[in-house]
């Protein structure tokens, strides 16, 4: 999303960072071969407040010696389903800014703009409209996280968002040319995702996470079911040539019981994701909180490019 800042180490892959003054959590994911062709070679989260430091982390785990990313929160951008601008591309985040200026309560100039673009149909007709997302950030937010990193002396050359981290994740699910739904739950949030060919295709925000799931039970899975179901029906009107075929289920750290309940409610296949089926992670494999602390750090750190 928001590149590139500053370039890193040469140690291949990428690591996605993210830290405050209570903890500092990363994972490092490179492409290689064999039947699990991504290896996860670092992952930790480390509690602050029990007298360790960003600094001694940082030279504990030479975090210094990666491509480094990160995420923005949620309540730190803002993303927009628009009609794409009929513009080249090198013009697109200028037009972008028109467009969506009425959209969001700051000013444009205040803003940092990107944007993803959503593939077409494959017969699509030329000239035929477009969507694409625009994500916007306030700049004192870009130039604060941007910041941080710089005072810790860990380089940053991307700022991503949860909605491609859980997007790359999907990728690796994909079959049968078929459309992929994954449900993420925080402690208090969650994110819905549909992804096609590794692109993101839609992101809705749901307001609930493993904590109301735990404590509500019944009726938080009957909320979560009611809006998995009308984003799919959504997604379906406005993407009809792609088919969901099954809807995933992140770990959750804790068990909930919600995947089974979704699977007595929808007719495609239904289950809950072990991330150990597609990333390699050799000796120390992450256990079921780790993955779910770490989802979208392991997400991000599946972004392509360079290095």
């Amino acid at each position: 999303m928001f590149g590139w800042l500053t370039r890193g180490g040469k140690t291949p892959g990428w690591l996605a960072v993210s830290f405050d003054a209570a903890s500092v959590e990363f994972a490092h994911v490179r492409r290689g071969r064999g039947d699990k062709p991504v290896q996860v070679s670092t992952y930790a989260a480390r509690d602050l407040r029990n007298g360790q430091s960003v600094e001694r982390v940082k030279r504990d785990y030479r975090l210094a010696s990666y491509q480094c990313s990160t995420m923005l929160r949620a309540g730190e951008y803002d993303m927009l389903l628009v009609e794409a601008p009929n513009v080249p591309r090198a013009e697109m985040k200028s037009a972008l800014r028109w467009k969506v200026k009425d959209m969001v309560d700051y000013a444009m100039d205040d803003a940092t703009v990107d944007f993803l673009e959503i593939p077409p149909a494959a017969d699509a007709p030329a000239g035929r409209s477009r969507q694409m997302f625009a994500i916007l950030a306030r700049n004192e937010v870009v130039q604060a996280r941007i910041q941080q990193f710089q005072n810790a002396g860990i380089p940053l050359g991307v700022i991503e968002i949860p909605e491609t981290a859980q997007r790359n994740i999907a990728s690796l699910y994909e079959d049968q040319d078929r459309g992929v739904a994954l449900a993420y739950f925080g402690a208090n949030w969650g994110l819905l995702t549909v992804s096609h060919r590794g692109e993101l295709n839609f992101g809705r925000r749901l307001e609930l996470g493993v904590d109301e799931l735990i404590a509500d039970g019944g009726g938080a899975f009957e909320r979560v079911a009611l809006e998995i179901q009308r984003t799919l029906d959504h997604f379906e009107r406005q993407f009809q040539y792609v088919a969901v075929g099954k809807l995933l289920i992140a770990p959750t750290g804790r068990p909930t019981g919600l995947c089974e309940f979704l699977q007595t409610r929808f007719e495609m296949p239904v289950r809950q994701i072990d991330l150990a089926e597609v990333l390699a992670f050799g000796a120390e494999p992450a256990d079921a909180t780790t993955q779910w602390r770490l989802f979208h750090h392991f997400g991000a750190a599946l972004r392509d490019g360079a290095p």
